[in-house]
């Protein structure tokens, strides 16, 4: 469990550092870390705390609890709550990560992780190989809220991601595998060029989950999850997580100078909203102003996320659906092990296919990421491929609209396979060019596999051929 963070009104999950499973294998870990039976009341599930506030007893209590320093006092549970604290500690322990926010959907993760690093003016370099929302995301909202934006098409490009970073540069986004081409990106190397200049890297894991791929074991800053997909894998609860690694450096010597500037200017802090007074951190009564930097040191980032963007914008996931990632999770690594088997096979039936143009997933060998699938993915990349049909779009709808087993559905990482058209639908947030851009044409279909038998799977997108080209 955790601990009572003393300049804080909620529980902070714990540092899975001293998590005694954290030795152990990562099956065993998904099924126990971050959770002690004893202090809940020895239930050997995880309980579903469903209430929005907590009996603080008396007056004297109260006041300890909202100054943080009652241990395992919780106030309220738009600010903490004991179920999602237990998948902040798991996710956290299985990331390799120090701790972990939990949040109501993966684009409250991504967002708030986003704004929580870059507002007050900040810039973030990105490419635009991004899930569709994503995208919108950084291309219009972030914009009209102060937060430039510098796009690079190859974001492990040396040349190009130097040339990007500049003095307001506050961290690098990417997708460890893009959606829907799984198009891989050598982190380590993004993250040698970034940490030279004090950056963070932020890198959204959702399709490979932490069994497939550890993104902070590769020089990752922060990881950024949609727990929808296949953490949570039965497509009946939405949430997101951030993990942190805490390891950057956010502080006043983490700083930047213009190029502008003389020798004899004092450089700014990378981080200046990190790196100024806030109050509710602060013990003015005792002359303490502090900063989330003075507070907290390598853990500013994580707790300003929760302090500010969980607690204000009211992101917190509620207990159910927390319950149910946490249902998932425990077994994540038996479902990816058959559906990753399941999406190698299919992956090879529709690349010897007559009517394919292009199969993308990066676990086939004529993958020109292969190598790097090799090297970091020895579990495979993942569930998610995408492939695009010869004709138009007449014969894309024809073999979407002839499957049976599959599911016509925007999720991925679910148990069942779903289908789906991403230039229509998951990526529309992007014009036709965009899309080309990034590998996505009208007649792109994307599937992300499930756990049904492989034979079926294949039977059913020959309906779909059959269908599309008329053919027995």
């Amino acid at each position: 469990m955790g601990t009572i963070d003393r300049t804080t009104d909620r529980h902070v999950t714990a540092d899975t550092s001293n998590d005694i499973t954290n030795g152990e294998g990562f099956a065993t870990r998904q099924l126990h870390a971050g959770y002690d039976a004893p202090t809940h009341l020895d239930s050997s599930s995880v309980p579903i705390y469903a209430t929005a506030g907590y009996d603080l007893r008396n007056a004297a209590r109260g006041s300890r609890a909202a100054n943080g320093l009652e241990p395992g006092a919780h106030l309220y549970s738009r600010v903490g709550n004991p179920t999602p604290e237990v998948l902040e500690s798991r996710l956290a322990s299985l990331d390799g990560g120090a701790t972990a926010v939990a949040f109501s959907s993966g684009m409250a993760a991504i967002s708030s992780t986003i704004l929580t690093l870059a507002d007050h003016g900040g810039r973030i370099v990105s490419t635009r190989d991004l899930y569709g929302g994503t995208f919108d995301f950084i291309n219009n909202l972030l914009p009209a809220l102060g937060v430039g934006v510098d796009y690079v098409d190859k974001v492990d490009d040396e040349q190009q991601l130097e040339a990007a970073i500049g003095p307001d540069t506050r961290l690098v986004f990417l997708e460890s595998v893009s959606n829907p081409t799984t198009r891989i990106t050598d982190i380590d190397r993004v993250a040698a060029i970034a940490h030279r200049h004090g950056v963070a890297v932020v890198v959204d894991n959702t399709l490979p989950t932490p069994y497939l791929f550890r993104p902070i074991e590769h020089g990752a800053d922060i990881v950024v999850y949609s727990t929808t997909k296949a953490i949570n894998g039965h497509g009946n609860a939405v949430g997101g997580a951030v993990v942190d690694a805490g390891r950057l450096d956010y502080g006043p010597d983490n700083n930047v100078r213009d190029k502008t500037q003389s020798t004899q200017d004092a450089a700014t802090p990378r981080y200046p909203q990190l790196n100024s007074f806030v109050h509710n951190i602060s013990d003015e009564e005792h002359g303490q102003r502090r900063s989330f930097v003075d507070a907290y040191g390598h853990k500013a980032f994580i707790q300003r996320l929760r302090l500010k963007y969980l607690r204000l914008l009211g992101a917190e996931p509620g207990p159910f659906e927390s319950y149910l990632t946490l249902q998932g999770l425990e077994t994540l690594d038996v479902r990816l092990d058959r559906a990753v088997s399941n999406t190698l096979a299919v992956a090879r039936f529709l690349e010897a296919h007559p009517h394919v143009a292009r199969v993308d997933y990066a676990g086939l060998p004529d993958s020109p990421d292969h190598a790097l699938a090799e090297r970091d993915y020895p579990r495979g990349v993942g569930t998610v491929l995408a492939f695009t049909l010869e004709g138009g779009v007449e014969q894309a709808n024809a073999f979407i609209d002839a499957t049976q087993v599959f599911t016509y559905l925007t999720n991925i990482g679910d148990s069942k396979s779903l289908i789906v058209d991403p230039a229509w639908t998951t990526h529309r947030e992007f014009n036709a060019d965009q899309q080309r851009a990034i590998g996505v044409e009208p007649t792109t279909i994307r599937l992300s596999i499930g756990l049904e038998d492989s034979r079926d799977l294949i039977a059913d997108l020959e309906r779909g051929f059959r269908a599309a080209y008329g053919e027995e």
